[in-house]
């Protein structure tokens, strides 16, 4: 279980394909904190750790994660958002999160505002998921309020600290992002199709 509120930025130091699985390696400055099967947030992934050496870990995405999330577009060099599982006696600064990307979106939209930005994103309607004026959805693992909600796209507004400590600042018009849409309004949509 995870928050949405992004620990550190990782850089993604090697990528080594396995069959159908990618092996990951994360440069971070928690790296050296992990353990061994400890569970991590990668842009909203929920990884286990495999291996650890100095400063880096190691983690593995399965073919399903590749095809459902935004890993298998990963480069050498680029940043990844990284948050550990939540401390049950700590507080919920963001909003509940599970580390399992229901599906990818894509930037349609990017506007720097004064003092702030705005994305617009787009996304597979048909799947069932939905999103709400002031409701929550996980971007690339960040615990976002959805400002405008339409059918098929939504926007977000971002306030300077978040896009200085996340790899939002390199999303721009056609980047793939990976979304968790709200566990309560998942529920609720799946109990209105019954």
């Amino acid at each position: 279980m995870f928050t949405g509120i992004i620990e550190t930025l990782g850089k993604v130091t090697d990528l080594q394909q396995d069959q159908g699985n990618l092996h990951i390696t994360i440069e971070s400055g928690i790296s050296h904190e992990l353990k061994i099967d400890q569970s991590v947030a990668h842009n909203g992934v929920c990884l286990t750790v495999i291996a650890l050496a100095d400063g880096l870990h190691v983690v593995t995405a399965i073919e399903e994660t590749l095809n459902k999330t935004n890993l298998s577009h990963l480069k050498v060099g680029e940043p990844v958002n990284l948050e550990r599982c939540m401390q049950m006696n700590a507080r919920l600064d963001g909003h509940i999160v599970q580390g399992h990307v229901d599906q990818t979106a894509t930037c349609i939209g990017f506007k720097e505002l004064d003092g702030s930005w705005e994305y617009t994103f787009e996304y597979d309607a048909a799947i069932g998921n939905v999103t709400v004026e002031k409701g929550s959805i996980c971007i690339n693992g960040i615990s976002l309020t959805v400002v405008n909600s339409n059918a098929h796209s939504f926007s977000v507004a971002i306030i300077p600290y978040t896009f200085e400590h996340t790899n939002l600042h390199n999303v721009r018009e056609g980047s793939v992002v990976n979304l968790e849409f709200d566990i309560i309004g998942k529920y609720v949509a799946r109990l209105m199709q019954r």
